[in-house]
């Protein structure tokens, strides 16, 4: 059976206190930040909460629960624009007017705001681990920030800050890049404290959003010209990268890799320049030949053999590469590495 929890979040304090009264704990606070851990019968975890100045928070959860929660925002009220990153198991979002739930899968972000008669409802399943950094703002306080720069933004950025009463809903989905990854890593890693660890997590609360923004806008882009790389197109080019490994001696031709990870080409390409400063085919060249030496040094296999184990069809251009790379041909190296074997068997 599914646990409701009805909480306010005018404020990212309400949310850790409006959960502790629901579920009848003792919320932790130290200076501007609250914390709540999950009770023992309904799971494992907490929920902390963190707030600065101009209408700005955070709210941070790390969590497992033994049946499902659903949490339902108060009616009636204008809701902080949220900045969601999920970074482990998939959690569910809907506004209230609607039927069904949208999934948030791990890497995603959603920037999502509701009105005050069509309110947040999110539901986290039990069972898997809950990861969620939520960056707050209340636009009515943010608005004073920033006034003298709204004129110069984006459009579709302006309207949505602009929107200090909720009078619009607004939802957008995408993965998150991992330079986001990273900066979220640093605030929740923090061991700072007092004022010091304010004003960093401020800091990085900032940075967060700024490069939240310009996400967005490299995401009104086609996808062949974005250039900002998402943490979800990292771990699929590592993912290619162990295909590479793996299959080396029949490796299809990158397309083929591209729609395996869950890429278009152009995108793991971008991702193979970022991750490693080389094209797909590059980093496959430099492996076949990486593996050959490895195996000239540590197998019985001969050239020819070697040669189509890491799949190159010509023992003549293997041996031009091979040169290329080490400034000897393969037959002398396997010479001199077997040479070395006999002279130490014999010694």
């Amino acid at each position: 059976m599914k646990k409701k929890i009805s909480v306010k979040d005018q404020k990212t304090q309400n949310i850790v206190i409006g959960m502790a009264n629901d579920l009848g704990v003792d919320y932790e606070q130290n200076n501007r930040e609250y914390c709540i851990r999950i009770p023992e019968e309904l799971g494992s975890g907490y929920v902390r909460s963190f707030e600065f100045d101009f209408g700005v928070g955070v709210v941070e959860t790390d969590y497992l629960l033994k049946k499902e929660f659903q949490f339902h925002l108060q009616k009636g009220v204008v809701h902080p624009l949220k900045l969601i990153f999920n970074r482990e198991s998939s959690i569910f979002h809907k506004f209230e007017e609607e039927e069904k739930f949208q999934e948030i899968r791990r890497l995603e972000n959603i920037i999502v705001a509701s009105t005050p008669s069509n309110n947040h409802i999110f539901k986290v399943p039990s069972g898997n681990p809950i990861c969620i950094f939520s960056l707050e703002i209340n636009r009515k306080l943010f608005e004073e920030k920033i006034e003298s720069f709204l004129p110069d933004m984006h459009d579709d950025l302006r309207m949505l800050f602009r929107d200090v009463n909720g009078i619009n809903t607004f939802y957008n989905k995408n993965n998150y890049s991992l330079d986001i990854s990273k900066l979220i890593s640093e605030f929740t890693e923090c061991e700072l404290s007092g004022f010091m660890r304010q004003v960093y997590l401020e800091g990085k609360a900032y940075e967060i959003l700024t490069l939240l923004l310009k996400q967005y806008l490299d995401d009104l882009k086609d996808p062949d010209k974005r250039q900002i790389i998402r943490q979800a197109t990292i771990e699929a080019v590592e993912n290619a990268v162990t295909i590479i490994e793996e299959e080396i001696e029949g490796i299809g031709n990158i397309v083929n890799l591209a729609k395996r990870v869950g890429l278009n080409q152009n995108t793991l390409q971008s991702g193979f320049k970022k991750l490693y400063n080389t094209s797909v085919n590059e980093f496959i060249k430099n492996f076949r030949i990486e593996k050959a030496k490895d195996l000239l040094e540590e197998s019985d296999l001969n050239i020819t053999e070697i040669t189509y184990k890491v799949g190159i069809n010509s023992r003549s251009y293997f041996s031009k590469l091979f040169k290329k790379k080490y400034g000897v041909t393969p037959k002398n190296y396997l010479d001199k590495v077997r040479g070395n074997k006999d002279d130490s068997k014999s010694a």
